[in-house]
């Protein structure tokens, strides 16, 4: 019984010591990525990490150098085939946090490589809105040149304007409306995106958006 025994604990144990190998060159391109260490995440990329080998909440190692501001690593990790469009399981992209983080050159480089701009996360929000809120009006306007529409609509029938003008972004309130933004367009409760400035008291957003919209 003891050599049958040795044999399946040698069968069981063998492949884990390879699953281990990979886990370790995959988990140092992970900890390159939130290092800022770019040859680092060279050398475990040349040792045969995957590109797209995700961490236990799902973000890639091209999320997690734009979530951390590493915009340094995007190039080596887009020319070595990184999705651009791989989402962690919040639903969150790398195009939404360089949006997020105001990252206009990591966005630019994103959208050439393909990413989708209009894919939502799992509360409901995409790269516009979360540029909008965040009053990154450079990838703001990056995004409308890109196409998306000024004037869609998100969820809670809240529109990029009133994204902005709830957090008193008002330059990017601004962008928006010479885009050709919609003073008038009303949320699910029947608030315009005055309304929504004006009630989280951002006078400066209101005195913008005040001629602009119809008066019930």
């Amino acid at each position: 019984m003891r050599p049958l025994i040795a044999l399946l604990a040698l069968l069981l144990v063998s492949p884990a010591f390879a699953d281990d190998d990979a886990l370790t060159v995959n988990n140092r391109l992970l900890a390159a990525a939130r290092n800022a260490d770019v040859q680092g995440l060279q050398r475990a990329l040349h040792d045969g990490a995957m590109v797209n080998f995700r961490s236990r909440i799902g973000e890639s190692p091209l999320l997690i150098a734009v979530k951390n501001g590493h915009p340094e690593l995007v190039e080596p990790l887009l020319a070595a085939g990184a999705d651009v469009n791989l989402a962690a399981v919040s639903g969150i992209t790398p195009l939404m946090a360089a949006a997020y983080t105001g990252q206009v050159e990591v966005a630019r480089a994103l959208l050439a490589k393909g990413a989708n701009f209009q894919v939502t996360d799992r509360v409901h929000k995409n790269a516009m809105i979360y540029a909008a809120g965040q009053g990154h009006t450079a990838v703001v306007r990056l995004l409308l040149d890109a196409g998306v529409d000024p004037n869609e609509i998100y969820d809670n029938d809240l529109t990029a304007l009133m994204w902005a003008a709830g957090y008193g972004q008002t330059d990017t309130v601004r962008a928006l409306l010479a885009a050709g933004a919609r003073a008038d367009r009303r949320d699910n409760r029947g608030h315009t995106a005055l309304d929504i400035a004006h009630e989280n008291h951002h006078e400066d957003t209101v005195t913008v958006l005040s001629p602009l919209t119809p008066r019930v």
